[in-house]
């Protein structure tokens, strides 16, 4: 509506395409991927659920869970927006939040319907069966506290996120707040819903008259019993392989590299052409039609369909005003790239590099996506991946170093391309004021300096108006006086009251010098940056090698001296962070489970999980060839909660048959606790899991890249995890919370 309006009082001549350009079609189809996956995960998880229950009753109750939850947190997100004013948007990641925990939606519901299903058919087999109303309200008051406490904990492992700031938190906290609110409507369903559903659907159902598992579970109970025999019978060496192999996994994480973030599908590429500074405006179109001409080459047509480029923009500089004024001699092309070229974008970005660099090897040349370009100006001020800011006082010297930087970056084989900041020596007219002439006349500085800009920059004096257009009347001397010396010399400067004129001659000295095109500061100094551009991968270790390799290669003269900056330090602020928030977290779910079970050797053991989820996650990792970014710190975040929960699953049956079944602290009882929480241990870990196929599969596509490391380590971790749950934590159990699991029994539930 905008640009019609424009449309009205601009020339006929002047044609305006709203389309060469937009966000918006990464942004829809991001949405639309996400959603894509939310649908397919929940027809995955409707499937493993049919398959564990092989019941049509309880697959439909367990599986209400989802619609219920997701229409309570659209609730919650409509009345966050009416009662604060502002909105909370359902947008890529509040979708990526939701299909993470798409999977978790139904662990409530499974646990409680797994128990109450139990519950009826034991009921039915007994020659007096009780009320069918009792027998549910017993079922959900048996795992009440399992429940409610896991979900505490999942939530609790989150609040990390909401710690991170930049980019990295602008991104993960809708993330997080979609994940929690639909982790607590999970609950809520759980708590009201599902026991409902059960006592309308359930007591009359034939399978809750039928004796016996189905084939699928009895295969699996049968391997878990060969498994908690094992490990009860070497709980200890078990637990010592198991943190053996957290250490390595925690060396080879640090070995796969890291980024701030993965690199997204934007669907366009940006080439930055830049010239030595002040290049005139004919210059940089007489190179870039050199640049024109080869991306011409490159376009889609009829006759090449698979070329790599729709189309493509160019701007040159910007406007004085414009918020990113860039100067004449910087050019910015926005190419939109063809989907079916069959090419990676990783493939298409390095051609460009390549080609554009032997087309005009006069100019520097970077390329990049649009939005990674402003991530890497927003946390490190330069728009480069690698940042090398060289401090020192003599700019020839700092030229000199900056060079020698650039052909150490330009030796790694993961450098794309390495350019010095535009910064050279060029011819300017220098006007030194004589302090004794401008006391004998009376002038100060200011005055004189006053006339000056008039006369060079020019005055705004007024507007001129042409029908509905205003244009500015500009005082300033014509150019033959503004640029030679004996004619400038002429101008005459006004005496104090009214006493006459002097030339500007008599009041100072004008010549003509060199003088550098810029000079930048910073932090009262004077400095000149090398921006470094990787091909993509291992961001951290590039900028290490870097660092080591300028260390060795490049003499620093005293007083001169390199900074380093750009992505990959704000990746190591936000890792070290995130980590940092992790240890404090799992104080907090120390503290919770503490409550929960009096005994630091109980709760050590619930939390045991997570370094042995630890290991799968770093595997997965591994396995994909990801490096660490922010985003699988979130999946590591994600995946403590869930191998935590599953613990307090198992833990919390061991103490319901010492309480209430008249069981004793036994090998015996130990096995029946862990046989009985088998099918719901392993439903919930596997529809957390296989919601989370769909993101791991199409990983690349635009807007599953950043949800594709968090997806990676929550279904490799699930794995190990799961394993574990059955190989170490019922040894564990019978080794060391003999005493403690006694006392804690005896006590009031």
């Amino acid at each position: 509506q905008a640009l019609n309006e424009l449309r009205i009082a601009m020339p006929e001549d002047v044609a305006l395409n709203p389309n060469l350009f937009q966000m918006k079609g990464f942004i829809d189809r991001g949405i639309f991927n996400v959603a894509e996956a939310l649908v397919i995960g929940a027809v995955l998880v409707l499937i493993v659920l049919f398959v564990f229950l092989l019941n049509l009753r309880t697959t439909f109750i367990s599986l209400m869970a989802i619609p219920l939850s997701l229409a309570v947190t659209a609730i919650v997100f409509k009345s966050v927006g009416w009662v604060t004013g502002t909105s909370l948007s359902i947008n890529v990641m509040t979708l990526g939040g939701i299909a993470v925990a798409l999977g978790e939606l139904v662990d409530d519901a499974i646990v409680d319907v797994e128990n109450i299903f139990r519950r009826l058919r034991e009921n039915n087999a007994l020659p007096n069966p009780r009320p069918s109303l009792e027998v549910i309200y017993e079922a959900s008051v048996e795992i009440r506290s399992a429940i409610v406490f896991g979900t505490l904990v999942v939530i609790l492992v989150f609040i990390p996120l909401f710690a991170l700031s930049g980019i990295e938190g602008r991104l993960f906290a809708p993330l997080g707040v979609a994940y929690i609110v639909s982790i607590l409507a999970s609950l809520l369903v759980s708590l009201t819903v599902t026991p409902v559903l059960s006592f309308y659907l359930l007591p009359r159902a034939r399978a809750t008259h039928r004796q016996g598992d189905s084939l699928l579970l009895r295969v699996l109970k049968w391997l878990a019993t060969g498994l908690i025999r094992i490990s009860m019978a070497a709980p200890g060496w078990i637990l010592l392989f198991g943190w053996i192999a957290v250490a390595l996994c925690a060396w080879q994480l640090s070995m796969l590299g890291g980024d701030l973030l993965p690199e997204f599908d934007e669907g366009s590429v940006q080439v930055n052409v830049f010239l030595p500074p002040g290049s005139s405006l004919q210059a940089s179109n007489r190179v870039c039609a050199q640049v024109d001409a080869k991306l011409r080459s490159m376009l889609m047509t009829a006759d090449q369909p698979h070329a790599p480029i729709r189309h493509f923009v160019r701007r040159t500089g910007r406007a004085e005003l414009d918020e990113h004024v860039e100067p004449v001699s910087n050019t910015e092309y926005i190419l939109n790239m063809n989907p079916a070229s069959g090419r990676s974008r990783a493939e298409i970005i390095n051609q460009l590099q390549d080609e554009l660099h032997k087309e005009v090897p006069e100019a520097g040349i970077e390329v990049e996506q649009p939005l990674s370009h402003l991530i890497s100006h927003m946390v490190s001020g330069v728009s480069a991946h690698i940042a090398v800011k060289i401090y020192g006082d003599d700019l020839e010297v700092l030229r000199r170093l900056a060079e020698q930087v650039q052909r150490v970056a330009l030796s790694l084989p993961n450098v794309r391309s390495a350019e010095v900041e535009g910064q050279k020596l060029i011819e300017e007219l220098h006007i030194r004021l004589r302090p004794d002439a401008l006391s004998f006349y009376g002038l100060e500085r200011a005055q004189v300096a006053e006339v000056l800009e008039t006369a060079l920059a020019g005055e705004i004096v007024g507007q001129v108006l042409e029908g509905q257009k205003r244009f500015d009347l500009v005082l300033l001397l014509d150019d033959p006086f503004r640029k030679e010396l004996g004619t400038l010399g002429r101008l005459q400067i006004k005496l104090p009251s009214g006493r006459g004129r002097v030339a500007l001659s008599d009041l100072a000295d004008i010549v003509e010098a060199d003088g550098p095109s810029q000079v930048n500061r910073e932090n009262a100094h004077r400095r000149i940056t090398v921006k470094v551009n990787t091909r993509g991968g291992d961001l951290a270790g590039t900028a290490e090698s870097l660092r080591g390799r300028i260390a060795e290669r490049v003499s620093f003269p005293p007083g001169y001296y390199p900074v380093y900056g750009g992505r990959f330090e704000s990746q190591q602020e936000a890792s070290r962070l995130v980590w940092l928030l992790i240890l404090l977290s799992g104080a907090g779910i120390f503290l919770v489970l503490y409550v929960l079970y009096p005994s630091w050797r109980v709760v050590l053991q619930i939390m045991n999980a997570f370094p042995m989820a630890f290991i799968g996650g770093v595997l997965a990792l591994w396995w994909t060839g990801q490096t660490q970014t922010v985003a699988c710190l979130v999946g590591f975040i994600s995946l403590g909660g869930i191998a935590t929960r599953n613990g307090i699953l198992l833990v919390s049956h061991y103490f319901h048959l010492m309480r209430h079944e008249g069981e004793s602290f036994t090998q015996d009882m130990i096995l029946r606790g862990s046989l009985e929480r088998l099918a719901p241990v392993l439903m919930t870990a596997v529809t957390a899991g296989i919601g989370l196929i769909p993101l791991v599969i199409d990983g690349n596509k635009p807007g599953r890249e950043i949800l594709y490391p968090v997806a990676t380590v929550i279904l490799g971790g699930l794995i190990t995890s799961t394993l574990c749950e059955y190989l170490l934590h019922p040894g564990l159990f019978w080794r060391f919370s003999g005493k403690d699991a006694i006392r804690i029994a005896k006590e009031k539930d």
